[in-house]
């Protein structure tokens, strides 16, 4: 039996990966649509860059594999789910070939929709600590009247810095740059990245990607050039190349592979029923996936809030309108950040604040010459909580109910 198992387990590692693959294919698409240039890459790079490692990887990545989908089943993520097939898919290559990249690993990584979760979580608070950096530069190089967030008051003017600043698009094209240069430098030297190595120079890169940002906002308050045009652009792109690309050039001369491929895996591979646990794994979160989540976003509800006079946006908004205010009861993932920026809003401050001694968001937004001061929190089982990784670890262990509350008013001029 064991024997025949072996005989065939290539054909089962390619029909379970079909199958697991056609089973998520709106999933893969939604992800392939947002990042296929970045994913094609990654896998490129998985097989260019693939080499044999005396790590045994097939406990890491299968460990990993079932924690990532543990937590998409209880929390129904998808974007973990994704990253979990990713995942397989490169443990399937690696059981192929005795061959992994961990370079493109951190790719695979970098462009699946749960980095993407990640960095906008963070990309407002990143943006106005920068300004409020660029601020404390110029404040005496020329005369600053005060900041509001991303709002520079100059001579009674007033200069907004555009979302672009520490986007997410530059942000990846330099890791990705960064990739790139470690695939080559170890093509050309024949001999391959420690994961320290790898690790620091990505880190070196996100510091390049920080310093490229800031002296972007310089030159562009300097210049009084943050609408949208040539000029801007151009300035963009000069910093991007001058202070991140230009930078991990003259570094990538320091770092140098020094590790030999092995000649063969001189580990022990784990047994094909290890891989069939994984598929079955696999198999039952993505069915649970499809399934409608339960979020019970109004149980419990304050009664405060008026559901009589609300209505369902889709399934995972619920929305009250009143004359003074406007409030959305929404799933954690709907951060209001992301969806004011998404409907055109400018955010210009964001900031945490207490009310009724508990601590909750505050952001100031404009759009159309009209200001608004809004408000949101998780909550879960009666209490307030500003921090998203907190509410989902209650969740997760205890498998209670979180939503998003933001309310939100019109300000005067």
């Amino acid at each position: 039996m064991k024997h025949l198992l072996l005989q065939y387990i290539k054909p089962l590692m390619i029909l379970s990966a079909i199958v697991a693959f056609l089973i998520n294919y709106d999933i893969i698409k939604n992800n392939l649509d947002s990042n296929f240039i970045g994913i094609l890459f990654s896998i490129a790079l998985f097989i260019i860059g693939g080499r044999r490692t005396n790590l045994n990887l097939n406990y890491p990545l299968v460990g990993l594999i079932f924690i990532l989908e543990f937590i998409s089943f209880r929390l129904h993520t998808k974007s973990l789910h994704f990253l979990a097939l990713a995942i397989f898919a490169c443990f399937l290559y690696y059981k192929f070939s005795g061959k992994f990249s961990f370079i493109a690993f951190f790719c695979i990584v970098l462009f699946s929709s749960l980095f993407n979760t990640f960095f906008n979580f963070l990309t407002t608070e990143i943006k106005q600590t920068l300004c409020y950096t660029v601020f404390l530069t110029l404040k005496n190089v020329i005369t600053i009247d005060k900041i509001e967030g991303v709002n520079f008051y100059i001579n009674s003017a007033k200069i907004t810095v555009d979302t672009a600043c520490m986007g997410l698009s530059m942000f990846k094209t330099g890791l990705l740059t960064g990739a790139f240069l470690l695939t080559l430098e170890e093509r050309k030297q024949q001999n391959y990245f420690g994961i320290k190595q790898i690790i620091l120079f990505c880190l070196l890169v996100i510091t390049l990607n920080i310093v490229s940002n800031y002296f972007r906002i310089v030159i562009l308050i300097l210049f009084n050039c943050t609408k949208e045009n040539m000029l801007h652009h151009s300035i963009g792109l000069f910093c991007f190349v001058v202070y991140q690309i230009v930078p991990m050039l003259f570094l990538i001369r320091y770092f140098k592979p020094k590790q030999k491929e092995l000649p063969k895996a001189n580990k022990k591979l784990i047994l094909g029923s290890a891989i069939l646990v994984t598929f079955v794994v696999i198999l039952c979160t993505s069915l649970k996936i499809k399934t409608d989540s339960n979020d019970n976003l109004l149980e419990n509800l304050n009664p405060q809030y008026n559901v009589q006079q609300g209505n369902w946006v889709n399934k995972e908004v619920f929305k009250i309108s009143t004359s003074e205010k406007l409030i959305y009861i929404k799933t954690p993932a709907h951060k209001p950040l992301i969806c004011w920026t998404g409907d055109g809003y400018s955010i210009t401050e964001s900031k945490e604040t207490k009310r009724n001694n508990e601590e909750i968001w505050q952001i100031k937004i404009e759009k159309n010459n009209k200001k608004y001061l809004s408000y949101w929190w998780y909550e879960c089982d009666g209490k307030k909580y500003t921090s998203l990784i907190k509410v989902l670890l209650i969740k997760l262990i205890h498998n209670k109910p979180v939503r998003l509350i933001n309310e939100t008013f019109k300000t005067p001029l």
